[in-house]
């Protein structure tokens, strides 16, 4: 009574607790679909932001009432 059948071996212990702490440390595919995710938003603001300042510049330049 009380006496273990199965008992892991260290190499074995070491690898369980390896395989746990890369485990928590990997990168999950929703951590790297949110940071694309920014990425792209933050690119396409850019984009955005130039695009508008440039459109209204043109615009401006091409007034046919302005001498």
């Amino acid at each position: 009574l009380g006496k273990q059948d199965y008992k892991k071996t260290r190499p074995m212990l070491r690898a369980t607790r390896l395989k746990a702490e890369a485990k928590k440390t990997a990168l999950g595919v929703k951590e790297v679909a949110l940071v694309l995710a920014a990425i792209l938003v933050f690119l396409l603001a850019f984009y955005a932001f130039f695009y508008l300042n440039v459109s209204n510049e043109v615009d401006l330049d091409l007034d046919p009432d302005g001498n």
